[in-house]
């Protein structure tokens, strides 16, 4: 072969690409730990010093994606990791975890009377914070903030109070006698969140809040309602409150969201249909109370009287 110089030369760079390809398949096994693997341990409930220490001793490493705040918890507790424990993993991996705020942030109050309910619901939203109640006094401007509260303790203009982010704040709101109707939203199938919102929006209370079994701090933002204690569209006095139920299967929320929704829209309907014929009528009688006699022209009655 070696006679023949270019049969040799073939014959060398055949072996220095297996050379190649050998070398660079061995540092790749070598550099991804190839066959290696670890358990992630179960770090819930443990805090963030131990977590570390217990990470590193498996050779992986530890990332704060998320922080809450959990009062049943003491700060730096770890509440939620990805993957999570009893997984494997390659060596050098890292989890992802949530933990504990040591205190909930504090955020100041808006002053939002003199606005409309849904701009006041806006603005506490933007701050970080809810509605905690609507109470609703007499006064010819409907569903306008008169007053707000926090802790007891009414908010002014000049007023600078901080809350913890979350809570809610108490709003006196104006209702006129003849205005004091409104009409169910309907919230099936959405987060308690959203739920929430539909229901302030429409100047109803936010009643008890059952959640079934499963449902926790951590994962309260997955549920969605499948049940509320008033059907949408019926008719309820501003400021009633309305019970939701939360649950974490879809499935099933995706089959009472469908059922609630045609009910909704048919609740609707009829409503549409009856407040129509209601302005029909009452459009029939003014025009009736509207027709008066031609000048000049007399009745049957007049007549008479005019022989007689």
């Amino acid at each position: 072969m070696r006679s023949n110089r270019l049969a040799w030369n073939l014959f060398l760079i055949v072996v220095i690409m297996l050379a190649l390809a050998v070398s660079a398949h061995i540092l790749m096994q070598i550099a991804t730990r190839h066959g290696a693997r670890r358990t992630v341990p179960d770090f819930s409930g443990i805090a963030l010093r131990d977590a570390e220490q217990l990470a590193k001793q498996h050779d992986l490493e530890l990332h704060i994606n998320d922080s809450l705040f959990v009062p049943a918890y003491e700060g730096g507790i770890i509440l939620d990791q990805l993957p999570e424990g009893g997984v494997e993993v390659k060596p050098g991996r890292t989890v992802y975890i949530t933990i504990n705020s040591f205190r909930q942030k504090m955020v100041p109050v808006p002053f939002v009377a003199g606005r409309s309910l849904r701009q006041a619901k806006n603005m506490l939203e933007i701050a970080g914070l809810e509605i905690e109640e609507l109470v609703y006094r007499p006064d010819m401007a409907t569903n306008y903030v008169l007053e707000q509260y926090y802790d007891r303790q009414q908010i002014l203009a000049e007023s600078r109070v901080e809350a913890e982010m979350g809570s809610g704040i108490t709003l006196y709101v104006g209702v006129d006698a003849k205005e004091n109707v409104t009409f169910v939203p309907q919230v099936v199938g959405l987060s308690l969140h959203d739920a929430k919102g539909r229901l302030w929006e429409s100047g109803l209370n936010v009643g008890k809040v059952i959640y079934e079994e499963g449902i926790n701090l951590l994962n309260q933002k997955e549920a969605r309602v499948y049940a509320q204690s008033n059907p949408a569209e019926q008719a309820l006095g501003l400021g009633t409150a309305v019970d939701l139920m939360l649950t974490l299967d879809l499935d099933r929320v995706k089959q009472v969201r469908a059922e609630a929704e045609k009910l909704a829209r048919e609740a609707a309907e009829e409503r549409l249909r009856l407040e129509k014929e209601q302005a029909d009528s009452l459009a029939r009688v003014a025009l009736e109370g509207a027709i008066v006699p031609v000048e000049g022209e007399q009745t049957e009655e007049n007549e008479e009287e005019f022989f007689e």
